[in-house]
């Protein structure tokens, strides 16, 4: 493998597996300040004490995610030095304000929310957790808008003595069509990611825990959540599509391993063979006029295939392969598709269940929630593989190619040393979390009095 390839592969795997952390820790800091504001509001002490569980589930998935996240940040000097020098004026500029304001944020008061819960007056220690989930969902707005600005580079000017992009209009990159529709995605992703941890874990103490009344409310309150969340993250998910087809047509035609331009086109639930060196797969369950409704909102809607978009990039890019890699595109559309049907099915069967006043007594629907934890996991990153890979050959789209983005001084051998070194961390750090998470989601939750209360005092023998 080359040194691109190795700097791409690494790139994917820190990716891949920093993403693994992200979701849970926005949407269960949602979940955790809704809990601790049922305690607030109402004084129930069950509330009080699903607060502080699932604040410790956020607690150790903040912790391993700072930690990816950081080597995620570095690796852009280490591996794409050449890449950060050509548009760090722009890429910069959103992720110094991840760092200087929402991170802060949202590590002050996470801080606060820990170390306050017996010194800070209660409705100010609600704000601040509400201030942690605004913070995380604060830090993934500056990565999405820097991530979009790849996809969908605006913005910006050419300075004409460095020949090199830089920002003149902020404000156009924070409202990037591309920005708005995926981090409205990637919001609603996280809540379905959190709801399904939270419903498993759930499920998971009212079959075998001591105390099974305990988690229902946690269980109903991520049902509730989970699937209106579910239905409008595939409308926007659907929408993102149309907007992607827009701007980044090639990455659309080979999510469908469409190679011929179609009107109207067809949607296939899967094929056999397909790929950049096989274009007349065989296509399985076709279903008409799908592709066009999915790709431009209309019924009789084109899609322009592979073939002829290669034509048209190299009349306007000169010559080169500008197609990604047409396997992976098509089916991590389908697997996140496929997933994020079957997490909204379970969440149907929970909300009936709920409505018939037979959840906690449903075995088989507690079982089938603790194993689709899985499949959020699953879902994220078949979709962060459809949207980075979709856009290769280019790093910043219509800007700079990927093999002219990586370190000239970073040689082949310090990249497969980097690559086993951040391998065998990642695979530490996410056995831990699992471990961690594990062991703290199946213990017993003890009674606590409520913070603020007064202990008694402890006789002691005087002389």
């Amino acid at each position: 493998m080359s040194q691109l390839d190795l700097a791409r592969l690494q790139f994917a795997m820190t990716s891949i597996y920093h993403f693994l952390f992200v979701p849970v820790t926005i949407g269960l800091a949602f979940l955790t300040a809704l809990l601790q504001t049922a305690w607030h509001r109402g004084g129930q002490e069950q509330y009080l004490r699903l607060t502080r569980f699932f604040g410790t589930l956020l607690l150790i998935t903040v912790a391993v995610g700072v930690v990816t996240g950081l080597v995620q940040e570095f690796q852009f000097g280490m591996n794409w030095s050449a890449y950060s020098r050509t548009v760090g004026d722009v890429f910069g500029a959103p992720l110094a304000m991840e760092g200087l304001a929402a991170f802060f944020l949202e590590s002050t008061f996470l801080g606060l929310w820990v170390f306050g819960w017996d010194k800070l007056p209660r409705r100010v220690h609600l704000a601040t957790i509400w201030a942690v989930a605004a913070g995380s969902a604060l830090s993934a707005a500056f990565i999405m808008a820097a991530n979009s600005w790849m996809q969908h580079p605006v913005g910006y000017e050419i300075n004409q003595s460095t020949g090199r992009p830089q920002l003149n209009d902020i404000w156009a990159v924070m409202t990037n069509p591309v920005f708005l529709w995926g981090y409205t995605h990637v919001l609603l992703a996280a809540l379905a990611t959190a709801s399904v941890v939270m419903l498993a874990v759930s499920a998971w103490h009212i079959r075998h825990g001591a105390e099974r009344g305990l988690f229902a409310p946690s269980a109903r309150l991520a049902l509730i959540v989970l699937a209106p969340v579910m239905v409008f993250a595939m409308f926007v998910g659907s929408e993102l599509g149309v907007i992607e087809a827009r701007y980044q047509p090639m990455k659309i035609a080979a999510a469908e391993a469409q190679w011929t331009t179609c009107q109207p086109c067809s949607f296939s639930a899967f094929q056999i063979g397909g790929g950049n060196n096989d274009e007349t797969p065989t296509q399985i369950i076709e279903i008409p006029h799908l592709l066009s409704l999915l790709a431009t909102n209309h019924w009789n809607g084109q899609v322009v295939g592979l073939n002829e978009l290669q034509t048209q990039y190299e009349q306007q890019y000169g010559s080169g392969y500008y197609v990604p890699n047409v396997f992976i595109q098509y089916w991590s559309m389908r697997v996140m598709a496929y997933a994020a049907v079957v997490v909204l099915l379970v969440a149907l069967w929970g909300l009936w269940l709920m409505w018939r006043k037979r959840l906690e007594r449903s075995t088989w629907f507690l079982r089938a929630a603790v194993w689709a934890v899985v499949l959020p996991f699953v879902m994220n990153t078949a979709g962060w593989l459809l949207t980075e890979s979709g856009r290769q050959p280019w790093i910043v789209q219509g800007i700079q190619l990927t093999k002219n983005g990586v370190s000239p001084s970073v040689s082949t051998t310090e990249v497969v040393i980097s690559i086993i070194v951040f391998f065998i961390l990642y695979t530490v750090l996410t056995g831990i979390w699992a471990v961690l998470m594990v062991r703290f989601g199946k213990r017993e939750v003890a009674p606590e009095r409520p913070p603020g209360e007064e202990d008694q005092p402890i006789p002691a023998m005087t002389y």
